[in-house]
């Protein structure tokens, strides 16, 4: 059965994904056989023949089928309770689905865009929501997927088989950027992990220059998603270039892209929209510092000269 999944499926990376495999692989197979076996052609002069009415046969179509999928429901919902049921040390990562990217917060108060971070061999759970639309946190390797909806909290949980790094989709359609809402888990052995936590959190914005402090945002809030900074086209005008250049909205008026223009399209993106683009980026007030939003600005006037 491990042969197989490895043919047909993903790596089996979590503690839970042989259930998974287990019942689909029981599914196929119940089926492929009885099909083989139901409508197998018999001879070149097979025909179908005239049933009017067969007890026998009605007893026997209605009572196998039923076993089957009496099979599979308990299968199917004795692997449901697991997947549910979240282990009471599990390690708690919140995150936060927006167009078109992925936040993890972890309990140090520590935050990643697009790339999670989770101890190895432990359980880790889950905690969703949506800044704008539905999304669905989808990883192959572990056999979990869980919408992500707007004003409200799902969850799901996991525990890997070992250190590894595993993608990330989302599989709800949310807009132009779907495609490109991609991620990574990267599962790390106990003290590798609590060594990158503890890196993370003593990152100290206060005494970084302001353009280091603009990269930074640029990489871990999820702009890195949507702006690119070589010139690349993407959902949202290119970093490159773009200091003090001439912008054309959609309203029919023009402007220039100074410290004033760059603030209020972090704090209030829809009130300039690019010709070209749509209206699709999230506010980032309260979320960002003015220092944040200050290390935005000359991150870009650098990309600029």
């Amino acid at each position: 059965m491990d042969y197989i999944a490895r043919l047909l499926l993903p790596p089996q990376e979590s503690t839970f994904a042989h259930e998974v495999d287990a019942l689909f692989h029981f599914v196929n197979i119940t089926s492929l056989i009885y099909f083989a076996i139901k409508y197998r052609r018999r001879s070149d002069e097979d025909t179908t023949p005239l049933i009017t009415h067969n007890n026998t046969l009605e007893v026997t179509w209605t009572v196998i089928p039923l076993i089957l999928i009496m099979i599979v429901f308990a299968w199917g919902f004795s692997s449901y309770n697991t997947l549910r049921a979240v282990p009471d040390d599990a390690y708690e990562v919140y995150v936060r689905a927006y167009s078109f990217n992925w936040e993890f917060t972890y309990p140090n108060g520590v935050r990643s865009t697009n790339d999670l971070y989770v101890p190895a061999n432990k359980p880790v759970k889950l905690i969703m929501q949506s800044s704008d639309v539905i999304h669905s946190f989808f990883v192959p390797d572990f056999r979990i997927k869980q919408d992500v909806v707007p004003n409200r909290y799902t969850q799901q949980w996991f525990q890997t088989k070992g250190p590894g790094s595993h993608i990330i989709f989302c599989t709800e359609y949310c807009g132009v950027g779907h495609s490109d809402m991609m991620g990574m888990v990267y599962a790390l052995d106990e003290e590798e992990f609590n060594a990158w936590l503890e890196e993370e959190a003593s990152k100290d914005i206060d005494s970084m220059p302001l353009a280091e402090v603009g990269q930074l945002v640029w990489r871990s809030e999820g702009c890195m998603g949507c702006h690119s900074v070589d010139g690349a086209t993407g959902i949202g005008p290119t970093f490159q270039g773009l200091w003090m250049r001439e912008r054309n909205f959609i309203d029919g008026t023009t402007g220039v892209a100074d410290e004033g223009y760059i603030r209020e399209s972090i704090l209030q993106p829809g009130a300039k929209v690019n010709v070209g683009y749509q209206n699709i980026m999230p506010t980032y007030s309260g979320i960002l510092s003015d220092r944040q939003i200050e290390g935005v600005i000359e991150y870009i006037k650098e990309l600029s000269e």
